[in-house]
């Protein structure tokens, strides 16, 4: 679980960040998940957008690929949303405490 201020310190390198996946008319596949899921191993840290032809909340979306892929909901905004999960192999992002 996020702490308030290790949220905010996300947000502000989320801020500068284009989304690298879309979710479009059809929703979450389980090709989809493993994509992601390979992303946050090497990132850390994703943007994810949900397109306008999608009848999906990105609230709702970000939330349940949080908890398939046991990641941390870090914020919302709009049609995007940001998701973190700390690497196994390749630390790159320092929390505060």
């Amino acid at each position: 679980m996020l702490t308030g201020k290790q949220r905010s310190y996300l947000k502000g390198l989320a801020n500068t960040m284009d989304p690298i996946f879309q979710i479009g008319k059809n929703g979450i596949t389980e090709n989809f998940i493993k994509q992601v899921d390979d992303a946050l191993e090497a990132r850390e840290l994703i943007k994810i957008k949900v397109l306008n032809n999608s009848f999906l909340e990105p609230k709702e979306v970000a939330n349940d690929l949080a908890e398939k892929l046991d990641a941390e909901f870090v914020q919302s905004i709009g049609n995007k949303f940001v998701l973190y999960r700390e690497s196994k192999e390749k630390k790159k992002i320092q929390l505060p405490k």
